[in-house]
C-alpha cells in the first residue's frame, strides 16, 4: 500500500448531516410534485392542486435556467457560498404557506440547482483522487485495449473509467482480487482482467446473463486465436525482413571493400551509402527491426502478452482452460532448458491469476461470501449500476466482511430501492431496507416514496442539451388513464400498458391497442376516444411543464439517496476514507456518481 500518500479531504459527518437537514427542508415542500404520477396528472387534476402559475410561465424559466447554466463554463461558475442562501430558505417565498401550492418558479429552481450533488461541495474530484491513489508511481496502463470493439459507446465510456479507478486502488493496497456484484454481461469484469490483470469473480443473479458472459468468453477466444495468427504472421515476417536486410548489408558490405582494394584515387574509395542502394532498408530501418526483434525475444517470455500494438490480447479475459498453453513448434521437448521449463510454470500460475469467472448467485446483505468464492483473499468489492437494494447491501457486506478492503459502488434504478417507511401500517420486520441506511434519516423516518424515487432516475443533463423528455406519449397514457377512469370506472389497475405507443399511428391506434392489452371492451368507447384527445390537447402543455419541473427535481432526491449512503459509511468505526465521486459524463451515462470507501489497515 501506498502509505505515504494521503488521500483528498472529506466532509466529516456532522457537515454532512447539516446539508442533510437543509435538503430535508426544501423536500419536505417540493417533494409533492415528484411524488404525483403522471399516468394520473389529468384524473387526480395534479396541475391545479400543485403549481399556482401558468405553464407557459414555468417553461420559460426553466429554459432560460438552463440556457445559462450552459452558456456559463462550469470553471466560471461561483461555489454555492458564494451564491447566497437568501432565496433558498426563504421556502414561503417558493411554496404557498397556506396551499401548499408552488408559486416562485425562479427560487424552486435556484433551490434545486443548490442542493443537487454538483453543488453541494461534497464530491471529490475523480483525478484528484487518482493522483493521490498513485502517489509517485507511473500510471498503469496495462494492455492495449479497445473496449468500443465489445461494447457500445456509453458502456465503454463507464467501464474505463470505473476500471481505471479500481486498479489503482488495487495498486495502492496490493490487491489482486475483485468481486463484480450484479456483474451482468461481464464487461467491467472483463475489462479489470483483461487489461489490469486482475482476478476477478463477476456475480450476478441471473443465469441468463451468466451463460451469456460464458457465450461471450467463448467468441472472445475465438478472437483471441485469429489475433494471435495474425500476430504471429506479423513475427514471422518481420524476421524474414531482417534476414535480408541483414544479407543485403553483407553484399552491400562486399562490394564496397572490393572497390577499395581496386581503387586507390580519393574519390573512388569513398564508400557508397547504403540507403542508395537499398532505399526501403536503410541503417535506420535495419536498426528498428533489430530493435524490434530484440524486444519480441524479451516479450517472448511472456507467451499470454503479445508486445504489438495490432495483437489484441484476449488471454486474460478467458476461462483458465480456455486456450491451451503455447508450445515451441521448433525446439524438440527434449532439449527445452530447465530454466523455460521453470518460466513456463510462473506464466501458467500468473496466466491463472487474472481470470474472470462469472458466477449465479442472489446476493443479500448477509449473503456469505465464503460459500460461493471458495479462495476468497483481500479482495475489492465493486458494482457497476447495481439496481434497488443490490447497491446498499454491497456497501452492508463490504462493512461486515474483513477480507473486503474497499468498495466502489455506482448504482441504479432507485424506483426499485425497498422503504422502510414508505407504509406506516406495514408491521415492522428484521429485513435491511434499502433506504434509510444513515443513523439520522432513520431517525426522521423519512421516506421518499415510489414516485420520488422514480423521479430521480430523470436526467437532467440529457434534457439540458436537447433529450427532451417523451411529452407525447406521456400525454397519450394521461389521456388514456381519464377514458379508463370515466368509462369503466376504473382507478386503480394492476395491469401495465407497456410500450404501445412506439408501435401506434395515432392516438386512435394507441387507444384501441391499449385497451385490448388492458382486456377492456373498445366498442364502450369507440365513439368517445378522439373527443378527450380534443379536450385535453389545449393542456398538453401542463404536463409539459410539469415534467420539466420534476426533472429539475431529480438531482436533489438523487443526493438524498447518495448522502444517506456517504453518511452510513461514515458512521462506520473501521473505515478509513470514504467519498463521493463524479466517475462519468452525466450525458453519457446519468447515474454517474460512485460511493467510495477504504478500510483502515490492520
Amino acid at each position: 500500500m501506498a502509505a505515504s500518500c494521503s488521500l483528498p479531504g472529506t466532509q466529516d459527518l456532522s457537515t454532512l448531516r447539516a446539508k442533510l437537514q437543509g435538503l430535508l427542508r426544501f423536500l419536505r415542500e417540493a417533494l409533492s410534485i415528484c411524488n404525483a404520477h403522471t399516468v394520473d396528472f389529468y384524473t387526480e387534476s395534479v396541475w391545479e392542486q400543485l403549481i399556482d402559475v401558468p405553464p407557459e410561465t414555468v417553461l420559460a424559466v426553466l429554459k432560460k435556467a438552463t440556457e445559462e447554466a450552459e452558456a456559463r463554463p462550469a470553471e466560471a461558475r461561483p461555489p454555492p457560498e458564494a451564491e447566497g442562501t437568501s432565496g433558498i430558505t426563504d421556502f414561503p417565498k417558493i411554496f404557498c404557506e397556506t396551499s401548499q401550492k408552488l408559486l416562485s418558479v425562479e427560487a424552486f429552481a435556484l433551490a434545486a440547482k443548490y442542493y443537487s450533488l454538483q453543488n453541494l461541495g461534497v464530491c471529490t474530484p475523480f483525478e484528484q483522487l487518482l493522483v493521490a491513489l498513485r502517489g509517485n508511481q507511473t500510471q498503469k496502463t496495462g494492455e492495449n485495449v479497445k473496449p468500443d470493439e465489445f461494447m457500445n459507446l456509453k458502456k465503454s465510456h463507464e467501464v474505463q473509467a470505473m476500471s481505471e479507478l479500481i486498479s489503482s486502488v488495487a495498486d495502492y493496497y496490493g490487491i489482486k482480487q475483485v468481486i463484480d456484484l450484479g456483474s451482468g454481461k461481464g464487461y467491467l469484469s472483463s475489462f479489470l482482467s483483461l487489461k489490469y490483470g486482475l482476478k476477478v469473480y463477476g456475480i450476478d443473479s441471473s443465469n441468463t446473463n451468466t451463460h451469456g458472459a460464458q457465450e461471450r468468453n467463448r467468441k472472445l477466444k475465438k478472437h483471441w486465436k485469429i489475433c494471435h495468427t495474425q500476430s504471429k504472421s506479423n513475427v514471422n515476417g518481420l524476421a524474414l525482413k531482417m534476414a535480408k536486410g541483414k544479407k543485403m548489408q553483407g553484399e552491400i558490405q562486399y562490394k564496397a571493400n572490393t572497390e577499395e582494394e581496386c581503387n586507390n584515387s580519393p574519390t573512388s574509395q569513398e564508400m557508397m551509402s547504403t540507403s542508395e542502394f537499398l532505399p526501403d532498408f536503410s541503417v535506420s530501418v535495419i536498426s528498428n527491426i533489430r530493435k524490434q526483434m530484440e524486444n519480441l525475444h524479451v516479450c517472448s517470455h511472456r507467451e499470454e502478452n503479445l508486445c504489438f500494438a495490432n495483437a489484441f490480447s484476449l488471454i486474460d479475459l478467458l476461462p483458465i482452460n480456455a486456450i491451451e498453453p503455447t508450445t515451441s513448434s521448433r525446439m524438440p521437448k527434449r532439449k527445452m532448458s530447465e530454466a523455460n521449463k521453470e518460466r513456463r510454470k510462473t506464466t501458467s500460475k500468473s496466466t491463472e491469476s487474472n481470470i474472470y469467472s462469472p458466477l449465479t448467485s442472489f446476493i443479500t446483505a448477509d449473503s456469505e461470501l465464503h460459500d460461493i468464492i471458495k479462495d476468497l483473499e483481500d479482495c475489492l468489492m465493486v458494482g457497476l449500476h447495481t439496481c434497488g437494494d443490490l447497491a446498499p447491501n454491497t456497501l452492508r457486506i463490504f462493512t461486515s466482511k474483513s477480507e473486503i478492503k474497499g468498495v466502489c459502488s455506482v448504482g441504479c434504478c432507485y424506483h426499485l430501492l425497498s422503504e422502510e417507511f414508505e407504509d406506516p401500517h406495514k408491521e415492522s420486520t428484521p429485513e435491511k431496507w434499502g433506504f434509510p441506511m444513515c443513523h439520522y434519516l432513520k431517525e426522521e423516518r423519512w421516506c421518499c416514496g415510489r414516485n420520488a424515487r422514480m423521479s430521480a432516475c430523470l436526467a437532467l443533463e440529457r434534457v439540458a442539451v436537447g433529450r427532451g423528455l417523451p411529452t407525447e406519449s406521456l400525454f397519450y397514457r394521461a389521456v388514456l388513464q381519464d377514458i379508463i377512469k370515466d368509462c369503466y370506472g376504473i382507478t386503480k389497475c394492476d395491469r401495465h400498458v407497456g410500450k404501445i405507443y412506439s408501435k401506434s399511428s395515432s392516438f386512435l391506434d394507441y387507444v384501441r391497442k391499449s385497451l385490448k392489452k388492458l382486456g377492456l371492451d373498445e366498442s364502450k368507447v369507440k365513439k368517445l376516444i378522439m373527443d378527450y384527445y380534443e379536450k385535453y390537447k389545449p393542456r398538453m402543455n401542463e404536463l409539459e411543464a410539469f415534467n420539466m419541473l420534476k426533472v429539475v427535481l431529480a438531482p436533489c432526491i438523487e443526493t438524498l439517496i447518495l448522502l444517506d449512503r456517504l453518511c452510513y459509511l461514515k458512521e462506520q468505526e473501521d473505515i478509513a476514507w470514504s467519498a463521493l465521486v463524479k466517475l462519468f459524463d452525466p450525458v453519457k451515462s446519468p447515474r454517474c456518481y460512485a460511493v467510495i470507501a477504504l478500510k483502515r489497515q490492520q
